[in-house]
């Protein structure tokens, strides 16, 4: 059976949940190999959590000479890691995160392997056949690869982790970066402020708020924390200040597809439904019962969102407790 290449999305080795997924559809295409950039002692703690998740292998790329810079070494690495694995026994296909990182080094690989390359998939059957939101989310599609090796990225949420005993055999892999790699340099880092939710673009419940919430977004993130969910803006309430960039949904911000997407006081414009109209379930909270975004939902509540929030915050705590 060929492998399938999963590149590992960790934060200082605590690997996170689209890493899980991955593998959980990696099983579908073929054996699940884990591929860990990484410092070499947090390999094996690395290695214990993927191989419950199906990985036969885990190649660690000691990070040392790679992140100092931009992308391209991980490219370079993942270049040379694929042609030795595809001369041992074949490469079903390699699935990265779709992170802005992620597609970058997924696009400079699919040209150094000559293989095409999918981005933003939703979902992943075996073929691989590939499931995606394209042209600002008019259409629904499925694609597949027809030459090379398949190069997908794949959204966060896009399966739900399925837990699967690996052998988890750990091998080290030293790549060999070139000169003309290294010609953009990171010279300075700053770590994101904790918020204490979760990851935008990772979490499974995201509550967004937009023109409606007036500038006030308490209800918005009271009921989030009750929810244990990440939270959103529309570009509306971010270009009048309310919120910063980093928290905008749509064509321009980020886009999302978790298991519940809650829209508070958003029209539903298609700049704001390109980026999250792929959510498996989608409630809306608006006083306008013509809003575009009802078209979209699966549930909708016509009402103000300062009155209902409120009230269904109280009512998730009561049961919580």
């Amino acid at each position: 059976m060929s492998e399938v290449l999963v590149v590992i999305d960790h934060a200082d080795g605590v690997v996170k949940k689209p890493t899980y997924e991955l593998l959980t559809i990696a099983r579908r295409l073929g054996e699940p190999s884990a591929v860990f950039f990484g410092a070499a002692d947090q390999a094996d703690e690395v290695a214990s959590l993927v191989k419950a998740y199906g990985a036969e292998k885990i190649y660690v790329i000691d990070d040392t000479e790679l992140k100092g810079y931009l992308v391209a070494p991980k490219a370079e690495a993942l270049q040379q890691l694929a042609e030795k694995t595809a001369a041992a026994g074949g490469v079903a296909a390699i699935l990265i995160p779709s992170s802005f990182e992620g597609k970058e080094v997924a696009a400079r690989l699919a040209i150094k392997i000559g293989s095409g390359l999918i981005t933003d998939a939703v979902d992943v059957q075996e073929g691989p056949v590939t499931t995606q939101s394209v042209f600002a989310g008019n259409f629904t599609v499925t694609a597949k690869v027809t030459q090379g090796t398949p190069i997908i990225t794949v959204k966060p949420n896009a399966a739900a982790p399925e837990e699967a005993a690996g052998a988890g055999v750990v091998e080290t892999f030293t790549p060999t970066i070139s000169d003309g790699a290294k010609t953009a340099q990171i010279i300075a880092t700053q770590p994101r402020q904790a918020t204490g939710r979760p990851e935008l673009t990772e979490a499974a419940i995201v509550v967004s708020g937009g023109r409606g919430t007036g500038g006030n977004f308490e209800p918005i993130e009271k009921f989030a924390d009750s929810l244990g969910a990440a939270v959103g803006a529309s570009r509306a309430a971010v270009d009048s200040g309310w919120m910063p960039h980093a928290f905008q949904v749509g064509q321009t911000g980020k886009t999302v597809s978790p298991q519940l997407y809650v829209a508070n006081g958003i029209s539903g414009a298609i700049q704001h439904r390109a980026g999250m109209q792929t959510s498996k379930t989608i409630v809306a909270v608006n006083k306008d019962n013509e809003a575009p975004i009802f078209e979209l939902v699966d549930f909708g509540v016509v009402g103000d969102l300062h009155s209902v929030l409120p009230a269904a915050t109280e009512e998730i705590v009561k049961r919580k407790a």
